[in-house]
């Protein structure tokens, strides 16, 4: 487990989007996994603007989202298809049929999340996973007390978690319950792991994440037995570590 400390959210998006533009230039190929929620969104915003100065092609690079709300339609605005488009794939040059998220209005969610886990399989895995962290230490949607050995799923929300999104809502009622969410054992299989953290809400999870237990009560805790795992954290998340 590496640990970068920055001074705050800036130099954390900035970290975190040199890494990913590192990786991105040496292997034009490349798998990412992405998480939407507002700590990325810096880091999304210095992609799209290296693209736009430097050139960085994403015509061969391939994506698929961590998770998407149940119930909600591709262009709800609050759906993470929306996000995504919104906050980086509109902005950048990577084709649409590379961009792949789980399919909330699915008639079916069990067979999507069987196919969407065929689908990083056939993809060959995926090289650079980056993350987020919830105030309960959740990874994607896999609340506490969901199994190391997960695969993607539909998961009823915490309601921290909830609450957590409510700001993205006109009110808590229209959170949705349920999610589809990559597994943590999915997670685990990435090649490279980059997790970011910013901001006092997040400083307990983090201290229990660097101090703790591994235990499913805090899921990102298992990170630290991945073998290329990077925290990016600012001063105000690890205030208590």
């Amino acid at each position: 487990m590496k640990i970068i400390r920055t001074a705050n959210y800036e130099e954390l998006s900035k970290q975190a989007a040199k890494m990913m533009i590192t990786r991105i230039k040496s292997n034009p190929n490349i798998i990412l996994g992405l998480a939407t929620g507002s700590t990325p969104i810096g880091t999304y915003q210095l992609l799209i603007d290296d693209h736009l100065k430097n050139g960085t092609s994403y015509e061969n690079i391939t994506t698929v989202n961590l998770d998407e709300y149940a119930g909600l339609n591709p262009a709800d605005p609050n759906s993470y298809h929306f996000f995504m488009q919104d906050k980086l794939f509109k902005h950048i040059n990577i084709p649409a049929s590379h961009t792949h998220l789980p399919e909330g209005t699915a008639e079916n969610l069990l067979e999507e999340c069987r196919q969407y886990e065929e689908l990083i399989k056939k993809k060959g895995g995926i090289d650079l996973q980056l993350l987020g962290i919830g105030g309960n230490g959740h990874i994607g949607f896999n609340e506490p007390g969901t199994s190391f050995d997960s695969r993607t799923h539909v998961v009823i929300l915490d309601e921290q978690t909830r609450q957590a999104n409510a700001r993205f809502f006109r009110s808590i009622e229209e959170v949705p319950t349920h999610a589809l969410t990559m597994g943590i054992a999915t997670i685990m299989e990435s090649k490279e792991i980059l997790l970011l953290a910013s901001g006092k809400s997040k400083a307990e999870a983090v201290k229990q994440l660097i101090h703790g237990d591994i235990t499913e009560e805090l899921p990102a805790s298992i990170l630290k037995n991945h073998k290329s795992f990077t925290l990016i954290a600012d001063e105000e998340a690890l205030s208590l570590s």
